[in-house]
């Protein structure tokens, strides 16, 4: 059921009463005023600002009217620029064909996108309000457009509309994979895990596209130019940002990603690649070797229990759970006489793509088979736990689970129980009900194996290649483990130690807490607590001084020990241990 924000997105008469309040946001609230958290000290500021020969920083920020990711941009560009950077930020000016700011509950006339695109809607509030903001304290800004001239908008303009549909997820555009983003970024507007069902699918796909290769043949031209020793995005996947990262490897130029973590007040940086593939291939000799303290030890337990209400967490998508529907699991239509494996799911649009130990080519095709598999098994109970964020995610998705399991299946067997998105059920909790886990993609994992559940994993679940679960790269190892169902024992205690290590590792090494940082309620979501350019400099947060490290310097993106204990103190002190 759509709720009443999505229904006034959808209503075209409203639209221009929705462009007029996203214009006045971007004026006022939707941009931070830095201008006056520096003015205190404007005379260190200058010249902090004239200084030559700093590392050169190119923040990519591109989509201007994104108000939360230009939030942490912006502070980025302010505290390098204070520990000597010279720092510039790379904005579109309405150059591209479409975005990652194009949704398509945004645009409930499709044919009006694909006819004007996001420039009659978007661009307007986009870009203008982001470089003022960035030109008012004195950082230097660059418009792709001026790095394009016409033969580039005549190449990315025929590549889009002769490359045969088919062949555009694979399409290599001089080295740079832009059909597989601009398939993630035409999978992220429709909100949906495929385009089977989309009518102007394809020519949405050819305007993601025409927007790639336009964004490549800028960011190439920019990078002649400028030089950056460094590019920091946001994210690193879909169009732009997506492109941004595939360019600077291409040239060999650092690159710095970063996304909101789900802990309050932290960040997720990563080094040369989206952190979708770096917290999957990174080492695990970086945490499986480290021995954790009894403090850590029940600082990880304490903040996993915390997990199944959200209470440190600043993303969290579980409703607030009725505990009763687990503690008697025949409520749920389950037999506690018999074997129960929990299947968990993901919004089918999220992050979709390429991942080369996939057993299965879409969560689709997974979800299907298992349900196959299963109902040959009456022996065996699988209960599926749909994503909350089915419902609550952004932007809302378009394609359910329940609904592909009904074109699937006229009538679920018996023995498999469907849980919905909107069911006030607590994951964690049902888990502890069931012998084993199978999951596809969610993060989900890392808990369920610090809590000794044997877990299969089918996709590209972070949990994956860390000698933690059993990990299926095709579907014939997926359906041999299946056929070990049920698992006699839960976890070992040496797999629970690593889970843990990992577990802690994932939550209070990688996930880096920007002290300074508060949640905003709004479209911004954040705002910097700063008296002046002092609190940013070296030495005050120690969460800024690991991550303007790593873009400067390229160390990794690791938070100490004793700051990321004290942090998790202070966390679990503000909201309350779990």
């Amino acid at each position: 059921m759509l709720g009443l924000k999505d229904i006034l997105r959808r209503s075209r008469l409203l639209r221009p009463l929705r462009l007029a309040r996203l214009t006045r946001i971007a004026g006022t609230k939707g941009h931070e005023n830095w201008q006056a958290k520096l003015a205190p000290e404007a005379t260190h500021w200058q010249q902090a600002l004239s200084q030559t020969g700093g590392r050169r920083v190119l923040i990519a920020t591109s989509i201007g009217g994104h108000f939360a990711i230009n939030a942490i941009d912006r502070l980025l560009a302010v505290a390098l620029t204070a520990r000597g950077a010279s720092v510039s930020v790379g904005l579109c000016d309405g150059m591209l064909t479409a975005c990652q700011m194009c949704e398509s509950n945004l645009f409930p006339d499709v044919s009006g996108f694909l006819r004007d695109g996001p420039q009659a809607d978007l661009c307007s509030y986009c870009f203008f309000p982001s470089q003022k903001a960035y030109i008012d304290i004195g950082i230097a800004t660059h418009r792709y457009s001026t790095f394009l001239n016409s033969a580039d908008r005549q190449e990315a303009k025929s590549f889009a509309a002769l490359t045969s549909y088919q062949e555009i997820k694979e399409l290599v555009w001089r080295g740079l994979p832009v059909g597989e983003h601009a398939y993630a970024g035409t999978l992220r507007f429709f909100a949906s895990g495929d385009l089977s069902a989309e009518p102007c699918a394809e020519s949405v796909l050819r305007r993601y596209l025409e927007a790639a290769i336009l964004m490549a043949a800028a960011l190439e031209a920019l990078l002649e130019r400028e030089r950056p020793e460094v590019i920091v995005a946001h994210h690193g996947i879909y169009v732009p940002q997506g492109l941004i990262a595939a360019v600077a490897r291409k040239h060999g130029i650092r690159l710095v990603t970063w996304n909101q973590a789900y802990r309050a007040q932290c960040f997720l940086f990563s080094h040369d690649d989206t952190y979708h593939h770096t917290m999957m291939d990174e080492p695990t000799e970086v945490w499986s070797e480290y021995d954790l303290s009894k403090e850590e030890r029940e600082m990880t337990l304490s903040y996993l229990k915390s997990r199944w209400s959200g209470a440190q967490d600043w993303i969290s998508f579980q409703p607030r759970a009725d505990m009763a529907l687990t503690q008697d699991i025949a409520r749920l239509g389950l037999d506690p006489s018999r074997p129960v494996v929990l299947a968990l799911t993901n919004v089918m649009w999220d992050a979709q793509i390429h991942y080369p130990a996939n057993a299965f080519s879409s969560q689709r095709e997974w979800l299907v088979e298992t349900v196959r598999w299963f109902a040959v098994r009456p022996d065996l109970q699988l209960v599926i736990r749909v994503h909350p964020a089915e419902l609550t995610g952004t932007p809302r998705s378009r394609q359910f689970a329940a609904d592909i399991l009904r074109e699937a299946f006229d009538v679920l067997p018996s023995n498999i129980v469907l849980i919905g998105p909107e069911r006030p059920v607590s994951t964690y909790d049902l888990a502890r009900a069931c012998n084993s886990a199978i999951i596809f993609a969610t993060k989900t994992g890392v808990e369920l194996t610090s809590m000794g559940i044997p877990t299969i994993v089918a996709g590209e679940a972070w949990i994956r290649g860390k000698g933690i679960t059993t990990d299926a790269r095709s579907q014939v190892d997926y359906f041999a483990y299946l056929e070990k169902l049920p698992f006699a024992t839960r976890l070992s205690a040496n797999t629970i130690e690593r889970a843990l290590r990992f577990a802690h590792h994932f939550f209070f090494r990688r996930m880096i807490p920007i002290e300074l940082v508060k949640q905003q309620k709004g479209p911004r979501r954040f705002s910097s607590e700063i008296s002046g350019i002092d609190d940013l400099r070296t030495g005050v947060d120690a969460g800024l001084d690991v991550i303007c490290a790593g873009i400067l310097d390229g160390t990794p993106f690791h938070m100490p020990e004793v700051a990321a204990a004290r942090f998790a103190s202070s966390i679990a002190q503000r909201h309350g241990a779990q």
